[in-house]
């Protein structure tokens, strides 16, 4: 069988790589760290895993659904750095000298497209790989689909199957957004229950799944004390589970959806990597011409 297609969620590493850096510029003053730590990541596990092929996702830059429905959606995250907002133009370049498919659609997140693009290529009996530092992912895991999270810096990136999600979260992937919907979620501005932790939340998912049967069977839940919690915020629960939850219906054109890494991509990529000062990186892209 193939290996694996490796679908990337771009500003997830692109902007991971920027705070997990010193500053770095080119002689000319040009701000690169960003870009060498994705290239860094990247080349990495293009080298190790050998994909059958590559796709990008892309966050476009208009509000999405999810802020459309909570206007707090992702309001306390602070201001793009000029540095990192200077490095745009020269991803858009990166992706291109990939030579694989990037998907931006306006109105939803990354996530979205990420989780549409790993149920179609399911579909087709592909089996998927994507990687991100995003734990809204999680979800995706099921059979043939995992997730390559991108942790901490000094942490390695580590492989999560639908095993290996249940076993740190209490519930399967598919029911990650109920869990989300009580214990809240910081990193997206996502309310929470007050009171429900995670094990209190792990076991309710796990006794009655969805959040509208857990609201509905509210007066059969332990402890007793947390039911007037739950039922006075039964809306934003479900609204929460809703919010939390990826599309998979993301509209991403008639192309395809992923592409194999060609000999013409590395010298590509090898011209950019000599503009940008990458020197390091020039030989490692000899290492992957070995795999073509």
């Amino acid at each position: 069988m193939d290996s694996p297609a490796l679908l990337v969620d771009t500003y997830s590493l692109f902007f991971r790589a920027y705070h997990a850096l010193p500053p770095m510029n080119t002689t000319s003053g040009e701000p690169t760290s960003a870009l060498y730590g994705f290239c860094v990541a990247l080349i990495k596990e293009l080298g190790q895993r050998r994909p059958s092929g590559l796709a990008f996702a892309v966050d476009a830059p208009q509000r999405t659904f999810r802020h459309e429905q909570l206007a707090s959606y992702k309001g306390n995250r602070e201001t793009t750095p000029s540095p990192l907002v200077a490095q745009f133009g020269r991803l858009r370049e990166l992706l291109g000298a990939f030579g694989a498919p990037a998907f931006e659609v306006p109105g939803v997140e990354a996530d979205d497209v990420l989780a549409t693009l790993a149920t179609r290529l399911r579909a087709s009996g592909r089996e998927v790989l994507i990687m991100s530092g995003d734990r809204d992912l999680f979800q995706t895991a099921e059979p043939g689909v995992s997730v390559l999270f991108v942790g901490a810096r000094g942490q390695k990136p580590t492989v999560y199957d639908a095993r290996r999600v249940e076993e740190r979260f209490h519930v399967p992937p598919e029911r990650l957004p109920t869990y989300v919907a009580l214990v809240g979620d910081n990193s997206d501005n996502l309310p929470r229950v007050p009171g429900v932790g995670p094990s209190t939340a792990s076991k309710w998912v796990r006794q009655f799944g969805s959040a509208r049967l857990l609201c509905d069977a509210a007066h059969e839940l332990q402890p007793a004390r947390l039911r007037p919690e739950l039922l006075a915020r039964r809306e934003q629960v479900l609204a929460t589970e809703a919010l939390a939850t990826l599309r998979r219906d993301v509209p991403l054109g008639s192309g395809p959806l992923c592409a194999p890494l060609s000999a013409a991509a590395l010298e590509r990529l090898r011209e950019l990597f000599e503009r940008l000062e990458f020197k390091s990186l020039v030989p490692r892209l000899a290492s992957l011409h070995a795999t073509l």
